[in-house]
């Protein structure tokens, strides 16, 4: 073949392969000089007068669950299926049906209780996430001292976290689950308006809100036979601000938070009643959209007792180490439930605050 032949096929090739050539960018905007992306290990061209920050800055998450309610701890990853009962009592008086159980000394024919054990049983669900890097991704993240293995176990602690708060609150309506701020047997009302015509908070003054926050602890109170008094409430954050930082009068310096703390019925009753911010809150009204800020809001009224509401769940496995070619895996799982309402009547919901 000619020299002048083979030189100009020489220089196609090599124009066709420039032609293919795909430049990798990174995720913050900077072109690499060696056509790869290899930035997900934490490496960065650093230059003389850069001064790299190592600290390692996760992405911003708030999760609650723990705090609000209390974990069944008696189930194994081996059950399927959490259940409990709940026991119905009756017994007729001994004159007259409703009244005492007075006897006569010849009385051969007396009244006794009778029991009626219902069961509620709920699925308890798996749930796990696979934990892998490469060998070479190990190796050049020790060597830059940023380990990828704890990184990545600790997205997946996040993501677990996540999900339970969605479990815990709302539930998940793929699998046809509620949770705590919205369980299908706890019928929601509206507060009333105030005098400025308005059902918000922000329009109404400080007594107007102390008599919300009574009603919703009066009515639950009431519900539950006058046996248990709400010891928490959920608020959503921006109504929980506003009561936190509006003062009660223009001459006074307690806010609205303090007041109704101070002079709530529960509190008055001897029951230490907790008002918290709750995310989940915004939106989750009756014909408000859950999570968008100005529709329909919503707060919770509950006794925080886990005899009368916990969330069953397993602590997280892992399966051993696999090295399958350059990857090293593990598989993390557990079991989560659903919220367990063991006496629905001790919660209440009020919606348009």
């Amino acid at each position: 073949m000619d020299m002048s032949v083979q030189k100009f096929l020489k220089r196609r090739e090599v124009a066709e392969a420039s032609r293919k050539l795909v430049r990798a960018y990174t995720t913050d905007g900077m072109m690499t000089y060696d056509q790869a992306t290899i930035d997900s290990t934490g490496a960065f061209l650093v230059g003389q007068l850069e001064r790299l920050d190592q600290t390692l800055n996760m992405p911003l998450v708030e999760y609650t669950w723990s705090r609000d309610v209390e974990i069944r701890t008696d189930v194994s990853p081996a059950d399927e299926i959490a259940s409990f009962t709940n026991s119905a009592l009756a017994m007729a008086g001994n004159v007259t049906p409703g009244g005492l159980n007075w006897i006569s000394n010849e009385g051969n024919a007396l009244a006794g209780p009778s029991v009626d054990i219902g069961k509620t049983g709920q699925a308890i669900r798996l749930w796990g996430a696979e934990v892998k890097y490469t060998v070479p991704e190990l190796v050049k993240a020790q060597a830059l001292g940023m380990p990828i293995d704890a990184q990545k176990v600790e997205g997946m602690n996040l993501k677990r976290n996540m999900d339970l708060d969605q479990l815990v609150y709302i539930g998940d309506s793929n699998i046809s689950t509620t949770g705590l701020v919205n369980n299908a047997t706890i019928t929601p009302s509206n507060v009333p308006a105030g005098a400025s015509t308005f059902t918000q908070w922000t329009k109404k003054t400080p007594d107007e809100i102390l008599t919300d926050v009574n009603e919703i602890l009066t009515t639950t109170w009431q519900n539950s036979g006058w046996a248990v008094l709400p010891n928490r409430l959920l608020l959503p954050p921006a109504q929980y601000g506003y009561i936190a930082a509006a003062k009660v009068s223009n001459a006074g310096n307690v806010s609205i938070l303090t007041y109704v703390l101070e002079n709530n019925i529960a509190t008055r009753s001897g029951v230490k009643l907790e008002i918290l911010p709750l995310k989940w809150l915004i939106g989750a009204g009756v014909g408000g959209t859950q999570g968008q800020l100005g529709t329909v809001d919503r707060m919770v009224a509950y006794n925080k007792d886990k005899k009368y509401v916990q969330y069953p769940m397993t602590e997280l496995q892992r399966t051993p180490l696999e090295y399958r070619s350059l990857f090293q895996i593990t598989t993390y799982w557990a079991r989560f439930g659903q919220i367990e309402w063991r006496y629905n009547t001790t919660g209440g919901y009020r919606d348009g605050i």
